[in-house]
């Protein structure tokens, strides 16, 4: 049998790496609306993590990341990877995030939600943030630390104190924006930062904000405007989420 001929077309499409968690059943959804398919390519890796979000999971899931990294496809580098966890830079470290993905794939540049969520809040002079985890103690802790050493003060800050990450993809929307509205009750802040790339945020962030009177981020609306911002693009607009 005798080979049919071909000819190779090139792409030149931003190329997005995106490595997940096993079990977020939220944030690649997010991520398909915000960059279709005619605004860039978006490629996929999991990692491993398990049932349950710990520091002990987290730490497990450190050693995992190069491999998982390594499972997006790169012919050519990458023009951004994006680690879509909060918590989990939070207690590796941003630095190190990047340092075991690069040293993975062939990548432009690097970022993770909490990097984002900084870079979000500087650009809007946030100085007061109250934030909505929806993890135990142990976890969301260290993200009102890292804010607070990112130069943010958290002033206050609500979870609903769920550990089992599948309960935690189908916490409801509405019960989100109730958590919102009691922080901007009963504090004075710059801003809400909805944190954890499982959340169902994405379609509550415009109108909340809109009736909170005050910017409402998420983990993935940060990510996804970071790694826009990182790759050139101008993203779909989806409910102004990237606004």
């Amino acid at each position: 049998m005798s080979a049919f001929p071909y000819a190779l077309q090139e792409d030149d499409l931003p190329r997005l790496g995106l490595i997940v968690l096993q079990v977020d059943e939220t944030i690649e959804g997010d991520f398909r609306r915000l960059f279709p398919a005619h605004v860039a390519r978006l490629h996929v890796t999991r990692v491993p993590s398990g049932a349950d979000l710990t520091p002990a999971s987290i730490a497990q899931m450190k050693s995992a990341l190069p491999d998982a990294a390594r499972l997006l496809p790169a012919p050519q580098p990458l023009d951004v990877v994006g680690y879509a966890c909060t918590s989990g830079t939070t207690l590796i470290g941003a630095d190190r995030v990047r340092d075991l993905v690069t040293g993975a794939v062939q990548t432009r540049a690097v970022t993770d939600p909490l990097s984002a969520a900084l870079a979000q809040c500087r650009s809007r002079g946030v100085a007061r943030l109250g934030i909505v985890s929806p993890y135990i103690a142990s976890v969301a802790e260290p993200i009102r630390a890292a804010f607070e050493a990112g130069g943010i003060a958290v002033p206050d800050m609500l979870s609903f104190g769920e550990q089992i990450e599948a309960r935690v993809a189908r916490i409801a929307p509405r019960s989100i924006a109730d958590a919102a509205r009691s922080l901007t009750q009963r504090s004075k802040l710059d801003a809400v930062f909805l944190s954890c790339t499982n959340l169902r945020t994405l379609d509550i962030l415009a109108p909340l904000s809109e009736e909170l009177g005050l910017p409402v981020l998420s983990s993935n609306q940060c990510l996804a405007a970071q790694m826009a911002a990182l790759a050139k693009i101008v993203p779909a607009p989806v409910d102004a989420a990237l606004e």
